[in-house]
């Protein structure tokens, strides 16, 4: 049996209007203090946003750290969730706020020197998204921040800077230095 486009639209329009009653349901839930919600809440995003913080803080300590401090202000604050976005984008708002506010705590005050340390890959033969990932994380600090925050999370050069309290030029010039790192990276493994 095949189904006609119109169907298949039916049916796709329903999958999310069941989805955001779910997630309707579940901040309802998450505002009355149900642990039953809220652990649907957590158990519903808490993939996503750990990988989001460990592309950030680029440490699995630190980024454990940082989903159990959003989560905490996810579920203390989530009375002022208003709805204008979708409750995982004001997820994901929390999470690299508080992965930002962690790398901070680390000397984030060096990050943006030019030179960072590297750390050393293995050779793959084909960049495969993983492998990719891993060039990421070789970025220092300042840099992989700016880039994540651009180039995966889709933030504006004005919103990064002023989540990371630098002026906008200073995110532009990260942003291009970490895309010349990271060119030289794969320039170099291509030698090979």
């Amino acid at each position: 049996m095949q189904l006609s486009f119109t169907e298949i639209a039916l049916l796709c329009k329903n999958h999310f209007l069941e989805t955001d009653r779910r997630t309707e349901h579940l901040v309802e839930g998450c505002r009355s203090n149900k642990r039953s919600a809220q652990k649907a809440l957590y158990e519903t995003y808490c993939d996503a946003m750990f990988s989001t913080a460990y592309r950030i803080v680029n440490n699995y300590d630190d980024a454990q750290d940082v989903l159990q401090d959003a989560f905490l202000e996810i579920f203390s604050h989530i009375s002022q969730f208003r709805g204008e976005s979708t409750i995982g984008a004001w997820i994901k708002t929390i999470v690299v706020r508080k992965a930002l506010k962690k790398l901070k705590s680390l000397k984030f005050s060096d990050v943006f020197e030019e030179n960072g340390s590297e750390t050393t890959l293995d050779f793959m033969d084909d960049f495969s998204g993983e492998y990719i990932e891993q060039l990421i994380l070789t970025l220092p600090d300042g840099y992989r921040a700016v880039f994540l925050l651009i180039e995966v999370e889709g933030y504006n050069h004005a919103e990064v800077a002023a989540m990371l309290g630098i002026s906008t030029g200073t995110s532009k010039s990260q942003l291009s230095r970490a895309k010349k790192f990271l060119r030289a990276k794969v320039e170099k493994i291509n030698a090979f």
